[in-house]
């Protein structure tokens, strides 16, 4: 299970490419993408993606004014008001961009101030975007106590010290498909370096297609060869990719997962940690906490009892490990 946690659902082409927005909801679905976080940009079109958006509960959303298009004037007051929506889980697209257009970098770090404002104040999380002005972003993030809230600095193309101090504030780092072009080097090893637990995968589609798509119209089908890529990078499957990055994004926008979901979020996160740790290694590891976050006791329970089938059947002579683990963790898992 995947999630394309930055696209732009109103911005696709519902002309030539796609039907309406339940096809582009199925095209993912057929390609383990189950959950989409819809980023607004303009308060002007956010009602607009809000009705394209609300019959579909995988979807979330998000609200906010893209740092190059303040220029078009909005209402802080409406931003606040707008943003308090229940399927809002996060304010932004907010940030700075200095690439584009420099000689509104006062106004902007004006505009982004509010935004982290607002996000402090309906306590969710924000969606960052930065190019060419690390040194303001993280000032203005320090300054106004966006670590009371984390968020994530997504389409990260920026560097590894400054992926780190975001980190610090609580702040996830979200992979796109840039990262799969040829000249993308210095991307490839900040996603090396960085923890799988500090990562989110999006497409920001209808933008930056990975290959092998570069150059056609971005979907959010597509965030797979994202999480596959960063798996290369990482050196681990694509299926553990999926899990981690379900369950950061899960942390992230404070959401919980459909029932079914939540089953299938859990295998992979178990098989995960049976394959990587013994159990005395379990005692202090995130894996815990990520378990915790998902399932209850009962879940645990059955999964439990069906992987031992499976794994007594096996091996065995290491059933007893088996049963040692399944025990540590529900020690350690709060009943919900």
């Amino acid at each position: 299970m995947l999630v394309d946690s930055h696209c732009h659902l109103d911005k696709l082409d519902y002309d030539d490419l796609h039907t309406d927005v339940a096809e582009v909801i199925e095209k993912a679905k057929d390609r383990g993408v189950d959950y989409l976080l819809s980023v607004g940009v303009t308060l002007r079109s956010f009602p607009t993606m809000m009705d394209l958006i609300r019959p579909y509960p995988n979807v979330f959303a998000s609200c906010g004014v893209h740092p190059l298009d303040i220029e078009e004037g909005f209402d802080f007051d409406q931003l606040r008001t707008l943003a308090a929506d229940d399927r809002v889980v996060a304010i932004g697209e907010t940030g700075l961009d200095y690439h584009y257009q420099p000689e509104l970098a006062e106004k902007q770090q004006d505009v982004f101030r509010q935004h982290v404002r607002i996000a402090v104040e309906l306590n969710k999380p924000l969606i960052i975007h930065t190019r060419m002005a690390r040194e303001d972003t993280l000032r203005i993030l320090r300054e106004e106590n966006a670590q009371k809230v984390g968020g994530v600095l997504h389409c990260f193309t920026e560097s590894f010290e400054m992926a780190e101090a975001a980190i610090e504030l609580g702040f996830y780092i979200s992979i796109s498909g840039i990262v799969t072009f040829n000249k993308a080097s210095e991307l490839k090893e900040v996603v090396r370096r960085l923890p799988l637990e500090k990562l989110l995968v999006e497409t920001d589609s209808p933008y930056l297609a990975p290959i092998p798509y570069r150059g056609k119209q971005n979907q959010p089908a597509y965030v797979r060869e994202v999480a596959e890529y960063v798996g290369l990078l990482k050196g681990v499957s694509a299926e553990e990719v999926a899990a981690t990055t379900t369950e950061n994004f899960l942390s992230f926008s404070r959401q919980r997962l459909a029932e079914p979901h939540r089953s299938r979020l859990l295998k992979g996160c178990f098989c995960s940690l049976f394959r990587l740790f013994s159990p005395r290694d379990f005692r202090n590891t995130w894996h815990v906490t990520k378990i915790n976050r998902v399932c209850n006791s009962k879940d645990l329970f059955g999964f439990n009892f069906c992987c031992y089938l499976f794994y007594l059947s096996e091996n065995y002579s290491e059933s007893q490990k088996f049963l040692s683990c399944t025990a540590m963790i529900l020690k350690h898992v709060k009943h919900t």
